[in-house]
């Protein structure tokens, strides 16, 4: 099998590889760069659970092949908070969004992407934001309050900066 070469930035580091054509993203992300933070749950592309960041948008990671992404720049969970928990972990972390935690990298990435454009959305809006990822504990609620929480806490940072 042919191998093609990308080249792609992942969480702020430039990294080139040659990857078979039909290697699904994440399998590039968790065994080619070895960031288990991705997580694989359907590989249908209907659980979330999978969700990284995409020149800032979240996407599917089981739906897209590494070789669709040369060029472009990825940050998965283990690229928010570089030296410590990003305000959006921070929040989850402190309003127990997270059970069993297998949803929780994708919740993040859709949540970062609500809140980078968004940073004060109602509670429909997060609804809406985290519609296609499942929690399979069913803790919606605590997410839900998880993602406004983030959201007042970037806002007071932002304040704060300026």
């Amino acid at each position: 099998m042919d191998k093609i070469a990308i080249s792609l930035t992942v969480n702020g580091r430039l990294r080139q590889a040659l990857v078979p054509s039909r290697m699904l993203l994440s399998d590039f992300i968790r065994h080619e760069l070895a960031l288990p933070g991705t997580h694989v749950g359907c590989e249908h592309g209907v659980c979330g659970a999978c969700n990284l960041l995409v020149d800032g948008k979240a996407v599917r990671s089981c739906l897209m092949f590494a070789v669709q992404l040369d060029g472009s720049t990825i940050t998965t969970v283990e690229g928010f908070g570089q030296d410590d928990l990003h305000p959006i972990q921070h929040a989850f972390w402190e309003e127990h969004g997270l059970q069993c935690g297998f949803c929780t990298p994708g919740m993040l990435a859709a949540a970062k992407e609500l809140l980078d454009h968004n940073p004060d959305p109602t509670d429909e809006e997060i609804r809406e934001a985290i519609a296609g990822n499942l929690c399979r504990c069913t803790g919606y609620q605590y997410i839900i309050n998880a993602i406004r929480s983030a959201a007042a806490k970037l806002r007071t940072a932002e304040t704060e900066a300026a």
